[in-house]
């Protein structure tokens, strides 16, 4: 058996945001928290049973730890992570916006260590001894060595007849679409589930229509068993070659945002990791609309907590 149930690689960062109602330039105060797609999706299925490891390259510190520790605390294997003697951690800077105000994020993530990682720094035995790889384009987005990395990991576990996971996850203050179709389109071949929302669909691969529609004709162009669509409050899409299906979103008040949509990811993992897609999207929904009502990107849950009535009772 595999020592793994996920596999990924990402960068570790530092949040910072303001508090509501606030703007960059005027805080006196801001919320510190630990970030990383790939590690917040390890975070949340350690917590809910699964054995998940997350490489990064960190450098010794005192941010280092914090972020490390975020993770550490819900069981996430380590041991893949690289720390160097020096370089520095990346940030981020979140303000969350009201109406008619957008949240906005500035990055502060140039010359950290993980920008610079080559294939040759991490243990691939190690990481490969896995279940599911899980990527996204975060990571692959940062610079052509972390792209590189991210192909390399993907080759290798489809070569080794891994699961492939893919968020496609597009951030556009990191890369323009054609540098992300170019360097994803690739692994979402490799792939057994694709998540891809509606407007990255749109964006990314040139495909217009509504969720169903771009969901089915991603699966049906690059010849993925699974793609996973969201909508935002329209609902969430899957395709197979069995069956296309819709879920309602439910709407539930936004304390804070970021680290959502990680959550649903993880949720749906945990689902296809035991061969229901479909129970993990409804699970998905169900821990994303938790991590919608706390604060940090990694979602605190407890597996029995997935099965709790919808209600606004105090837990007694």
């Amino acid at each position: 058996m595999p020592r793994f149930d996920i596999s990924t690689i990402g960068e570790g960062q530092i949040r910072l945001t303001c508090h509501k109602g606030d703007r960059l330039v005027t805080a006196r105060e801001l919320r510190m928290t630990a970030a990383c797609s790939e590690a917040n999706v390890s975070g949340l299925l350690s917590q809910l049973g699964r054995s998940a490891s997350w490489a990064s390259v960190m450098p010794k510190g005192e941010l280092g730890e914090r972020v490390l520790d975020e993770f550490r605390s819900v069981g996430v294997h380590l041991g893949n992570i690289v720390r160097t003697e020096r370089g520095r951690v990346a940030l981020y800077f979140m303000e969350p916006g009201e109406y008619p105000m957008p949240a906005k994020v500035i990055y502060d993530r140039l010359y950290t260590p993980f920008r610079d990682a080559g294939i040759e720094d991490f243990d691939w035995e190690s990481m490969l001894d896995a279940r599911l790889v899980f990527v996204t384009g975060i990571t692959a987005a940062l610079t052509e060595n972390t792209a590189k990395v991210v192909g390399y990991f993907v080759d290798q576990a489809a070569e080794r007849g891994i699961d492939v996971a893919l968020d496609v996850n597009y951030r556009s203050l990191l890369w323009d679409a054609d540098s992300a179709r170019r360097v994803l389109e690739p692994i979402a071949r490799k792939s057994s589930i694709v998540f891809c929302s509606r407007s990255d669909g749109t964006r990314v691969f040139g495909i217009p229509g509504d969720g169903m529609t771009v969901c089915r004709t991603l699966r049906e162009a690059f010849d993925v068993p699974v793609v996973v669509s969201t909508d935002q409050i329209n609902g969430v899409y899957l395709s197979t070659a069995e069956k296309d299906r819709r879920f309602e979103v439910i709407q539930v008040p936004v304390v804070d945002r970021p680290g959502a949509g990680d959550s649903f990811v993880a949720g749906t993992l945990h689902g296809f990791l035991d061969g229901d897609v479909e129970a993990g999207i409804g699970y998905g929904l169900r821990t994303s609309s938790y991590a919608l009502t706390h604060y940090g990107d990694l979602t605190h849950v407890a597996p029995h907590e997935l099965d709790l009535p919808t209600t606004t009772d105090i837990l007694r």
